[in-house]
């Protein structure tokens, strides 16, 4: 009788319902730590990307796309967690997700077939909640890209013991959703989460791949200076110890080539994920999103990770493309990553949830709507704050009591500080109230400094370094040669 009442079970979540019946499926490509600037079609001519320069070219690109800062050193943490719950790290547990009705698990309620694979660094508990299906799951931040751990969800909801293969993270993720989308049951639509634990360190990309790039390096960020003048309150982090102090253009450049071929080869595998979606006969009716979950220094500022509040950290590529959406199309909106929530509800047809704070940009790409928001609050941890609007961004650290007024439009690598400039003074007001204004909005009580004062400057060329067991020996003998 039990076997009977299973079947049937099964039989009846195999046939399409009026709540499932033509909706669109969702293809979720999702990188680690990529920068918005590393995409050929996007404006860099120093990078080969020829499989996302297609998915742009089908599709709408969000331009001044963001996570909404972080209370996490490790930034990937909360961006990860916002992106599943559509809320800023205020009202969320980002860690767990504990107590958030997560994105995949209300399209699974709506009918969806749910699978992930790849990073997932909010806790076994929440990826099983969201996730009918998921096999080759790290549980955590990172890893060596040949030794990735693995886990399996096993159909009683239970995770399998971690395993190692020998295939690269990127390739062994992107060979797991190729096999979901030869064997999917084609009478439901899907939600495939597909996050790469590339182009996050260790930079160790295949060897072809870093020959490509040492052969011709990339050029220093434009904003390139050997060491960030003060303490920003993250400026000897996990991160920041990836290469001695002062930066050398040498250690930049080696790093930039590494990172560079990181992203072309997640760019070929994303190339067979797309081949394979193709081959199953749902490109027409997939919707397609490629976005990363924030971006990194490498160089830019002095800095090498993503805890600063700086345009390259806190930007993020954002792509998405499928039926009903505009074709090689871009906005210069301001959008974060926890609007894909609600956009995500908006093209499945899914009633969007009243408590999330994130904004569908579908009406940007239907032309009703040229903004869902006319500025950005970017809070990281208690030691740093930004406001931005189209033009102008304040940057405050409180710990210092001090300020950083930068012209976007003018200067967009945020070289030249206004913020001593008298003829600024009612401009820094107005976008200190506007901060203000965003800190009631999200419950955030750090106090914004009044003046701006010089800040202390900071030595690092004898900072300790710490080890970091992530790295390969070889990274570490090359950045930190025995003396």
């Amino acid at each position: 009788m039990l076997r009977w009442a299973f079947l049937l079970t099964s039989l009846l979540a195999a046939v399409p319902t009026s709540a499932t019946a033509g909706r669109p499926n969702i293809l979720f490509l999702f990188a680690d730590d990529q920068r918005a600037d590393t995409l050929a079609a996007h404006g860099n001519p120093h990078i080969d990307t020829p499989h996302l320069d297609t998915l742009v070219a089908r599709g709408f690109s969000f331009r001044r796309n963001y996570t909404f800062g972080s209370n996490n050193g490790a930034v990937c943490v909360p961006s990860r967690a916002m992106l599943m719950t559509g809320k800023s790290w205020f009202r969320i547990d980002a860690p767990t997700m504990g107590g958030s009705r997560l994105l995949p698990e209300l399209l699974g309620e709506q009918g969806y077939q749910t699978f992930a694979t790849g990073k997932w660094h909010n806790g076994e508990a929440s990826c099983a909640r969201g996730f009918q299906q998921a096999r080759h799951v790290m549980f955590g931040g990172m890893s060596d890209h040949t030794k990735v751990p693995v886990r399996s969800r096993t159909p009683e909801g239970t995770w399998t013991s971690a395993e190692t293969t020998d295939r690269f993270s990127t390739e062994l993720f992107a060979d797991t959703a190729i096999e979901f989308l030869k064997q999917h049951d084609s009478a439901r639509p899907f939600f495939c989460y597909v996050a790469f634990t590339a182009p996050h360190d260790p930079r160790q990309p295949p060897e072809d791949f870093r020959q490509r790039y040492e052969q011709r390096p990339p050029p220093l960020p434009r904003n390139f200076v050997p060491q960030f003048p003060f303490d920003n309150g993250s400026v000897t982090g996990r991160d920041e110890v990836l290469a001695a102090w002062p930066r050398t253009e040498a250690v930049i450049r080696s790093q930039l080539a590494e990172y560079y071929g990181l992203i072309s080869h997640l760019d070929q595998q994303v190339g067979r994920v797309l081949a394979a979606l193709e081959e199953s006969g749902h490109s027409d009716d997939t919707i397609v999103v490629y976005a990363a979950d924030n971006g990194l220094a490498l160089g830019s500022h002095g800095l090498l990770g993503k805890q600063s509040v700086f345009e390259h950290s806190m930007r993020t590529p954002l792509v998405i493309a499928g039926p009903g959406i505009p074709r090689g199309q871009s906005s210069f909106a301001l959008t974060y990553l926890l609007d894909l929530f609600p956009t995500l509800c908006d093209v499945t047809g899914t009633t969007i949830p009243s408590d999330l704070e994130g904004h569908s940009l579908r009406p940007i790409w239907k032309g009703e709507r040229d903004e869902v928001r006319d500025s950005l609050f970017l809070p990281y941890l208690s030691v740093q704050r930004a406001v931005r609007d189209r033009r102008w961004k304040l940057i405050a650290y409180p710990a210092q009591n001090h300020l950083q007024l930068f012209d976007l439009e003018r200067d967009p690598d945020e070289l030249v500080n206004l913020a001593d400039n008298p003829e600024q003074s009612s401009n820094i007001d107005r976008l200190k109230g506007l901060m203000a204004r965003w800190q009631q909005q999200v419950g955030d009580l750090v106090a914004i400094p009044m003046m701006s004062q010089t800040p202390t400057p900071i030595d690092l060329s004898t900072a300790p370094r710490k080890p970091d067991p992530w790295q390969p020996e070889w990274i570490v003998k090359k950045y930190f040669p025995a003396p």
